[in-house]
Formats: C-alpha cells, sequence, structure tokens
C-alpha cells in the first residue's frame, strides 16, 4: 500500500499549482500518490498537473464539474490508495524537502488515528497574521472553538472510510471543522511539533463564514460528543456559542437553568 494520498482540489489554479507540486516532487520520501480533483478548469490546470508525470509517477488527474472544494476532497478519498490522507490546497506547499520522510518515521509507529502539527500562514487572515505556526497543541475545548488547519493534519485512510465518513457538502467552507469534531469525536489526535506545510491565505476557508456550519454548530457537538446543554464543555464563557447554550437552557430547561444560575451565585 501506499504510504501517502495527497489530495488537491483545483478549480482554475494555473497560475499556483505548479508550486504545490514541486513540493512534493522535491520530496526524500517518495512513496506517495498525488490526486489531482478538478472541477472542469477553463485555465491551464489540468496541463500544468499533467507536466508532472514524470517526476511523480503516481499522480492522477481527474477533471469534471464538482459542487466545491469538499465534494472534490471527497471524490479524492474514493479514488486514494494511500494508508494516510493528506489534503493540499493548490496554493500550499509542504514546508521542506523532508517533510514527508518525517512524518512517515511517526505515523509508522503511531496508533493514533489522526496526526496533526503546524502550519505556516503565508499572507494575512481574520485569525492568524502573515508567518504565524497555527496553532500548536489541542485539545477539546480549543478545538471546540477553532479548527486546526488540515493543511497539517493526515488522516488514517481506513479511519475515515470506514468510521468517521465524508466531508459533509453541507458546509461549504468549514467542512474540515465538522470532519475533524465527528474525528475527536472517535479518536483524539496526536500532536507532533513539526511544521508540515505552508498555508497560503485567501482561500474560501480564509475569511469566508459557513453559516449552515453556524446553524448546526451547538447541535452537532452535542450529538458528536453524547453531550447535553449543562456539560462542562458547553456551559462555559469560554466556548464561542455559550450565549445560544443559555438561551436554549432557558427556553428547554427552565427549572433547572435558573437552579443552576443560583447555584453560581
Amino acid at each position: 500500500m501506499i504510504t501517502f494520498s495527497i489530495i488537491i482540489p483545483t478549480f482554475n489554479s494555473e497560475e499556483s499549482l505548479s508550486v504545490s507540486l514541486a513540493s512534493i516532487a522535491n520530496q526524500t520520501f517518495k512513496d506517495v500518490e498525488v490526486l489531482i480533483m478538478d472541477g472542469a478548469s477553463t485555465d491551464d490546470t489540468v496541463a500544468v498537473a499533467k507536466s508532472f508525470q514524470e517526476s511523480l509517477p503516481n499522480l492522477a488527474v481527474y477533471s469534471e464539474k464538482d459542487t466545491g472544494i469538499y465534494d472534490a476532497m471527497n471524490k479524492g478519498i474514493h479514488c486514494s490508495n494511500g494508508a494516510w490522507l493528506y489534503f493540499m490546497g493548490s496554493d500550499d506547499r509542504l514546508h521542506a524537502d523532508d517533510t514527508l520522510e518525517k512524518l512517515n518515521t511517526i505515523l509508522s509507529e503511531t496508533k493514533a488515528h489522526v496526526v496533526y502539527g503546524n502550519a505556516e500562514i503565508e499572507g494575512d487572515t481574520g485569525w492568524a497574521n502573515d508567518g504565524t505556526l497555527y496553532d500548536g497543541p489541542f485539545d477539546l475545548p480549543k478545538l471546540l472553538n477553532k479548527n486546526i488547519c488540515h493543511q497539517a493534519m493526515l488522516y488514517r485512510s481506513r479511519f475515515i472510510k470506514d468510521v468517521v465518513g465524508l466531508f459533509d457538502t453541507r458546509y461549504r467552507v468549514v467542512s474540515d471543522w465538522d470532519l475533524n469534531l465527528r474525528c475527536w469525536a472517535r479518536s483524539p489526535f496526536q500532536y507532533i511539533d513539526q511544521t508540515i506545510a505552508y498555508f497560503a491565505a485567501g482561500g474560501v476557508s480564509t475569511e469566508g463564514i459557513d453559516e449552515a456550519f453556524a446553524k448546526d454548530r451547538v447541535d452537532n457537538i452535542l450529538r458528536y460528543f453524547n453531550i447535553g446543554l449543562f456539560n462542562a464543555l458547553v456551559n462555559t464563557p469560554m466556548f464561542q456559542c455559550y450565549h445560544e447554550v443559555k438561551r436554549r437552557q432557558r427556553a428547554q430547561a427552565p427549572l433547572r437553568y435558573y437552579f443552576s444560575k443560583m447555584l453560581q451565585k
């Protein structure tokens, strides 16, 4: 079995894709397949991708219309043959030539199903500045409030395919956050102190608002982790949706809400 399946969704990415693919072709570790999931680009994206077939022998290019990046990534999962899945933007790049070699050493020994490190931000985003290393180790309270960059994450393929399932395409901006919550609910992640990739600011996840995810966020967290509205994870001002939790407590369990409020005084 191939070690890494690197899945790259593209659409009219001719100007940036060559840098991403070069960062893979230059890796000292070669047991990798690259899956270009193109959304029927009208520029030379496909031609740019195919120009790397000599330097990346396990490169496959698929080009057809999709409904967005997560639909493309789901198609890549279906096509993948690697033990580990890695999702990369068409304007991102691996951090160093030995990134995959170092990761292989760690992944060959880990029992974790999800392993993550850091991503170095290139350009300013709404949540990190240029040059920032994002974002160190996470615990569950931190993950409930902010996501881990998928450019810094590797998922065991069978864990996604057989246990957790695919990206929910209803969430067009942060479906990777939803996937990470579902993954953590099944098995905590392993953090490694390694910068895995450069994350290029400016994509849909940089500034976009995912209204569908925001609408479902509290319900999903309660369901994924099998907890109630009065659980300490969500019943704290540190949780970004705390006011929504309190509103629901008042509406659904007013006696318990007012009793708990009295106890806090």
